[in-house]
């Protein structure tokens, strides 16, 4: 399946596209706090994780098992004071990064494949709305757990 060679093809350049991926993030204003609150072998490290473990996402991991990621991550960038904003256009950078890799490596032209095309858009495309969710979930959780903190220390005075 055309699709499945395309997700190789990614997992075996995930150093270089990790590597091109970070130094975007490094340059956008609009993921300026993401850079400067996450250390820099976690950002690192994340965007390797996403491209070497493309197949597994998209095949192999249930929705629960993206909710349990990526609930968690939204839960970490929001107690290391990253916005969500910055978060949010981090993960659109990601997907739109792999979309102009595919594209340029000319990987998109031939009209026969169109349907292997679209289903690995289709599995992007879900992966990503997900994962961004169940990120926003976490970063909501952690943020009424703050209050909840906050709440409770005014009452102890």
């Amino acid at each position: 399946m055309f699709a499945a060679r395309l997700v190789q093809l990614i997992e075996a350049h995930a150093d270089r596209l990790s590597a091109g991926l970070v130094h975007r993030l490094k340059t956008s204003e609009r993921c300026s706090e993401l850079m400067h609150r996450v250390p820099a072998d976690e950002v690192d490290r994340r965007t390797r994780e996403v491209f070497h473990n493309l197949a597994d996402w998209l095949v192999s991991r249930t929705e629960s098992e993206i909710e349990e990621r990526y609930v968690g991550l939204g839960a970490r960038r929001a107690r290391q004071g990253v916005p969500f904003s910055h978060f949010f256009w981090a993960m659109s950078m990601t997907k739109e990064f792999l979309w102009e890799y595919l594209w340029t490596e000319g990987l998109l032209e031939e009209p026969v494949e169109l349907w292997g095309e679209i289903e690995l858009l289709h599995s992007l495309e879900l992966f990503f709305d997900r994962a961004l969710y169940f990120a926003a979930t976490g970063y909501e959780n952690a943020h009424r757990a703050e209050t909840v903190h906050a709440v409770a220390r005014v009452a102890a005075r």
